[in-house]
């Protein structure tokens, strides 16, 4: 397969490392693309990875979807991989399309508010406008596996794993993720794109309930405390946007009563948080600055740590899992499937941080199982929409295990 990386930031690079990494022959990875509007950055991953004909660097505007299929008919490319912003999406997605190339990304399109009512209704909700295009992918024979990222992503395979084998009934679902990860010398890196945790954390979370259906809250709301394994403990969590709680109600059966979606982020990232948003550097609309435009949030971002450089300074853990509460023969069960990645470990493994490589190995599984033929579709769908075994039996190899914690029966699988 001839792959498009689009984006080659923290988790652009981490998706080339892994994917490299396991396709070492030229198996199923027969080219890797690696563009970004740095050129630089862009030639820096690439060459990393070995250059030569496999792995070539290239400049690109995601925003420009006349380059995109310049690219994808130039290099014969088969799969593009967004690994950019998610305002960038539609472009990117769009593009695709029209290129007639496979999509995949690991951030569906943005929603936006209830005109009226935003912390009560939703509005246009994440992927809206990718799912609304469904059929258009299916006429050409062309898949869109949207949100294959860690969570979205692998944590909507494990729903999917425990529904096809754990449950006979799933009353809920509760993504849960925590971290007890520290950035030396600054109390507010973030991990992954600043861009991206300003969009999730200060929108209005969806909730899913069966009476009630699709409804918001108030941002970083319905705090509770979870308690994360491997060592890293009893954590306060707050409900943020995401996308297992729109994809895993339409393709989770089995009698689901409510979906939500809760993460840890610790009381001086949500006080940072609010403050910009209060005084307006969180908006992406741009601002007159002395002649020049420029987007409030942009320049937070510029402000931040790159995600992509902070891993020598990073310590801890990251859990990314799934709790399930339903019954099995009878019997009320409780299931947390999850995964641990520990920085230290990856920076040793992969030389990148554990937030970008945990993040990357779900598009990096998908390429192979899309690539192998053993996953195929078309259409527009998410991850649940197939098989979760050799996607969870891969995770080991990848230097990813999975575990899980059962309230029937402690227990580790592999």
């Amino acid at each position: 397969m001839k792959v498009l990386l689009l984006g080659a930031g923290a988790v652009g690079e981490a998706y080339a490392v892994l994917t490299a990494g396991a396709d070492s022959r030229s198996q199923w990875l027969e080219k890797l693309v690696i563009a970004d509007f740095s050129l630089d950055r862009a030639a820096q991953v690439a060459e990393r990875m070995g250059g030569g004909k496999r792995f070539s660097a290239v400049r690109v505007d995601a925003g420009d979807q006349t380059e995109i299929a310049a690219l994808r008919r130039r290099h014969g490319i088969d799969l593009i991989i967004n690994g950019c912003p998610q305002n960038l999406d539609p472009p990117i997605f769009d593009a695709a399309l029209d290129a007639g190339c496979h999509y995949m990304d690991m951030a569906m399109t943005l929603s936006e508010k209830s005109p009226v009512d935003p912390y009560r209704k939703t509005g246009v909700m994440l992927g809206d406008y990718q799912f609304a295009r469904h059929e258009d992918w299916k006429a050409k024979g062309l898949l869109a596996l949207l949100g294959m990222g860690i969570d979205p992503g692998v944590s909507e395979v494990f729903a999917r794993y425990g529904e096809k084998y754990l449950f006979d009934e799933i009353d809920e679902i509760s993504v849960r993720d925590g971290s007890n990860m520290s950035v030396e010398g600054n109390p507010y890196a973030t991990q992954f794109s600043v861009w991206s945790v300003i969009e999730e954390c200060l929108n209005p979370p969806v909730f899913w309930e069966i009476d009630k259906g699709y409804y918001t809250g108030e941002p970083m709301s319905e705090p509770e405390i979870f308690d994360f394994p491997e060592g890293i403990g009893p954590l306060e969590v707050v409900a943020i946007e995401h996308e297992e709680v729109i994809n895993l109600p339409r393709w989770i059966k089995k009698g689901l009563k409510k979906v939500t979606f809760k993460i840890s982020l610790g009381p001086d990232l949500m006080q940072a948080l609010r403050m910009l948003n209060q005084i307006g550097l969180t908006a992406a609309e741009p601002v007159n600055v002395k002649g020049v435009e420029v987007s409030p949030r942009d320049v937070v971002e510029a402000c931040m740590p790159d995600p992509a450089k902070i891993g020598p300074l990073m310590r801890g853990k990251i859990c990314v899992g799934t709790l399930l509460k339903g019954r099995k023969d009878g019997r009320e069960r409780e299931v947390y499937l999850y995964q641990v990645a520990d920085n230290e470990n990856c920076m040793h493994r992969f030389g990148c941080q554990a937030v970008a490589a945990q993040t990357a190995v779900g598009p990096a599984i998908a390429t192979e199982l899309l690539a192998t033929g053993v996953w195929r579709n078309t259409g527009v769908l998410p991850p649940e929409a197939f098989d979760p075994d050799p996607f969870m039996e891969r995770m080991e190899a990848y230097g990813f295990p999975y575990r899980i914690r059962d309230s029937l029966r402690e227990h580790v699988d592999k």
